[in-house]
């Protein structure tokens, strides 16, 4: 039983050596990526008011990083997205109305929409609002009232 202990002990302190040796630390090599502001290219959204520059991922078929801007005045209403999405508000001053209640998130702010929660927005005053999104699949606006064909 004590030659036992000492094998398995023996394996354990092997694993963790192992754990930590240069190879190890080798094969998640450390990686850095940047994308300087000018270098963000704006692309409208295909609603007056509304842009996106990508930075990481393809928005319309799965995970990605991007940029989002409203023009300031705009006005979105009720809809939600598809993807669980985690948002910084960057600039302006975005107002989310969520069950009817706003909330006021300025430059700094954090908010995150799961399980495809309705939401409607506003970037109020005169400057543009934009954040900074991180969306786990492909991004989409789904309309809470959409319009009915032939009306």
């Amino acid at each position: 039983m004590k030659n036992r202990s000492c094998a398995v002990a023996a394996a354990a302190v092997l694993v963790l050596v192992g754990a930590f040796s240069p190879a190890a630390f080798a094969q998640g090599a450390a990686k850095a990526a940047f994308t300087p502001s000018a270098d963000l290219k704006w692309i409208g959204a295909g609603v007056p008011g509304v842009a996106s520059a990508r930075v990481k991922g393809d928005m319309a078929k799965g995970a990605s990083h991007f940029y989002l801007r409203y023009a300031a005045g705009f006005v979105a209403p009720v809809h939600h997205h598809s993807s669980d999405h985690y948002v910084t508000t960057v600039t302006g001053d975005l107002v989310l109305i969520v069950d009817g209640k706003e909330h006021r998130l300025p430059p700094g702010s954090y908010f995150a929409f799961t399980g495809k929660a309705k939401h409607a927005a506003r970037c109020e005053g005169s400057q543009d609002c934009v954040m900074f999104i991180d969306a786990r699949g492909p991004w989409d606006v789904v309309l809470a009232n959409k319009p009915q064909a032939g009306k």
